[in-house]
């Protein structure tokens, strides 16, 4: 603990660390607050999941580019003029009644436009400690973003069902400007460049390691996505013990982040985590009860904020600065992949088996998340005792305010 404690001391780095969460909190909060507002003004879950879906296609679509995009026009620009986009989307969604196709337009707009600011902070990261830090940074990044998956579910539902649909997404609005604001004003931010890739779009992608770390951390994901389907099913819509469930798995992401996340990375660290994870995924198949679930996935949250950093400092141990924010764009594409690919393969074995299915989907995505990450070890850098920092391009990298 005394190590993030001293990360935090960092000038800037607890300014940074705040902000772009309170940035990312939206991220936690849209997908209910738009079923809820949807499913107000239509009475069709059919029409939110459509508007849903089409937020997660434009968010999948826009990851890379936008990421890329801050590069060549500086990442205060990009970040403002998608967080005015996106902020104008969502309060346009919830002034009025429209038809369903609208509704759908909006929903895609609002994906293109979410602001990149996870691949803004994590480029940033290595600019801001000591190349020993770094991968404690990332540690205490994937730790600290438990906040938003469990915090944020529970602000969207009280306000969305307390207050109405569109207070929910009003409540969205406000932490997307105001965090938006306060991370882009950071002066750290102001302080680093991203030089422009000369490299065609999508190359990144070629380097062994930043294809492993893509295929793996969609997987990763559709495992949880499969895994809170499956727990929201088995104790029913509307039972707060799924959500207890859930929320008992985030503190164990947090204990391992913090337990685990600064250890060196090697190139078996990846499938080791994953196959923690894995492994509590299987406890699960034993029993649906609740004391049980908890600690199954209690054990499965251990692997996770872990395999999480690990997969964003080989991204920045792997590729040059100006590549770096491109790849983590693709990244969180392939998570936004696996998402939908995980909730939708489990909602149909959950209609024929039960939640049971959703299980056994979760634990086959983490069997094959172990697999690719085993079979591709030699791919993956070993980092012991090296500097983890981007490769220096040849143009600098620090600009004034």
């Amino acid at each position: 603990m005394n190590q993030y404690v001293e990360i935090l001391r960092t000038p800037g780095v607890a300014r940074i660390v705040s902000s772009q969460l309170l940035a990312r909190f939206p991220y936690g909060m849209l997908s209910i607050s738009v079923l809820l507002y949807i499913h107000e003004r239509t009475d069709s879950y059919a029409i939110a999941g459509l508007v849903l879906a089409a937020c997660s296609i434009g968010q999948a679509i826009a990851g890379p580019f936008s990421s890329r995009f801050m590069g060549q026009w500086g990442v205060r620009r990009v970040l403002i003029i998608e967080t005015a986009v996106a902020g104008v989307a969502l309060t346009v969604l919830a002034l009025d009644d429209f038809a369903a196709p609208v509704y759908v337009g909006l929903g895609f707009v609002i994906g293109l436009s979410m602001p990149p600011v996870g691949s803004a902070v994590r480029t940033l990261y290595p600019k801001l400690v000591p190349a020993h830090q770094t991968s404690r940074l990332y540690s205490l990044d994937a730790t600290a973003q438990e906040i938003i998956w469990v915090v944020g579910p529970i602000v969207a539902t009280f306000v969305g069902t307390q207050l109405g649909g569109a207070w929910g997404i009003g409540a969205s609005v406000a932490f997307l400007v105001g965090g938006g604001a306060w991370f882009i004003s950071s002066p750290e931010l102001g302080r680093v460049r991203i030089p422009p890739s000369r490299r065609r779009f999508g190359a990144v992608l070629t380097q062994p390691s930043i294809a492993v770390v893509t295929v793996t951390g969609f997987l990763l994901v559709g495992l949880w996505s499969a895994i809170e389907a499956g727990v929201v099913t088995a104790f029913g819509e509307g039972n707060a013990a799924g959500g207890f469930v859930l929320a008992i798995s985030s503190i164990g992401s947090i204990a391992g982040g913090l337990a685990f996340g600064h250890l060196p990375i090697r190139p078996w660290t990846i499938a080791r985590r994953m196959l923690i994870m894995t492994f509590g995924v299987a406890l699960a198949l034993a029993s649906l009860d609740f004391w049980w679930l908890s600690l199954a996935l209690f054990v499965t949250g251990i692997g996770t904020a872990p395999a999480l950093a690990a997969l964003s400092t080989v991204v920045s141990a792997s590729l040059k600065f100006s590549d770096t924010a491109e790849a983590y764009g693709w990244v969180s594409t392939g998570q936004l992949i696996g998402a939908a690919l995980g909730s939708g393969i489990a909602g149909i074995l959950i209609d024929h088996v039960g939640s049971i299915g959703a299980i056994l989907t979760g634990l086959g995505f983490g069997v094959a998340a172990v697999a690719v990450s085993s079979l591709a070890v030699r791919s993956l850098p070993d980092l012991r005792g090296r500097d983890i920092s981007p490769q220096a391009d040849t143009d600098a990298i620090q600009s004034v305010d």
